[in-house]
């Protein structure tokens, strides 16, 4: 055969084709550095990629207030309000048993943020909501005030743990609940109050908007902005690291305390 160059050699019939091999490593300063091939992406590939990554960021921007507010009503007869919550949410709480079959209404919370702590049952957020019912035209005999004894972290979670104990303490067989809250807040709430009253217990929830912002355009409103920023973070952290045995004990300390 003529003499060819390799590559067209190569490219004849019947030519048995060598395998191309990388380009060796280079080594410098005693193998500290290196320098090799390696692939990357195309333009094509970036602006794909790109692309992609602002249609999940749009998704999730317009997206996050309606998940973190979420609203799923269940079949049930008994309604807890979160005792902190403002007038306008008390309001629709009134209205949310007056429209629905409800037979009584738990409100839940713990000590009043500013006292310090613990002091007494009238001071705390469950007993102020229970206040706010009551102005709005909740007749006292179909109220019940079930206070937490816990400040600090967690409030969410140990109102839901005081509202499982008094359950188990008046042996109330209760299959379901709606517990009412504000805004962005409902799902890390709906969550919480899950973890606490257990798989025996299915748990709805009703989100109040805020009247101080567009809920539509949050991302226009310092309050919306910080609401969804602050609901965001705290609903994480209790999917990924919420210490359900530490908050228990921590609990049992403060009520051992104030005992």
């Amino acid at each position: 055969m003529t003499n060819l160059p390799t590559a067209a050699k190569e490219s004849l019939p019947g030519t048995r084709s060598t395998p191309v091999r990388s380009a060796p490593m280079e080594k410098s300063l005693g193998g500290l550095l290196v320098r090799q091939y390696r692939w990357g992406l195309s333009r094509v590939a970036k602006f794909l990629l790109l692309a992609v990554v602002f249609v999940i960021g749009t998704t999730i921007f317009f997206g996050i207030y309606p998940f973190l507010a979420v609203t799923h009503r269940l079949d049930t007869d008994v309604l807890v309000v979160e005792g902190w919550v403002h007038p306008y949410a008390a309001r629709a709480a009134v209205e949310e048993f007056r429209n629905h079959s409800y037979r009584q209404i738990f409100t839940t919370g713990g000590p009043v943020v500013g006292n310090g702590g613990y002091i007494n049952d009238y001071q705390t957020a469950a007993n102020v909501g229970a206040d706010l019912l009551k102005k709005e035209g909740i007749p006292a005999t179909l109220i019940q005030v079930v206070p937490s004894h816990v400040i600090g972290r967690d409030r969410t979670y140990s109102s839901a743990v005081a509202l499982r104990d008094w359950f188990r303490e008046h042996d109330l067989k209760v299959r379901a609940i709606n517990i009412l809250t504000e805004g962005a807040h409902s799902r890390r709430t709906r969550l919480l109050f899950k973890k606490a009253l257990g798989s025996n217990v299915s748990v709805g929830v009703i989100s109040v908007p805020s009247p101080d912002f567009d809920v539509k355009r949050w991302w226009l409103y310092s309050e919306g902005v910080e609401d969804v920023v602050d609901e965001g973070i705290g609903y994480l952290y209790a999917i990924s690291f919420f210490p359900v045995e530490e908050t228990m004990t921590l609990r049992k300390g403060k009520r051992a305390e104030s005992n």
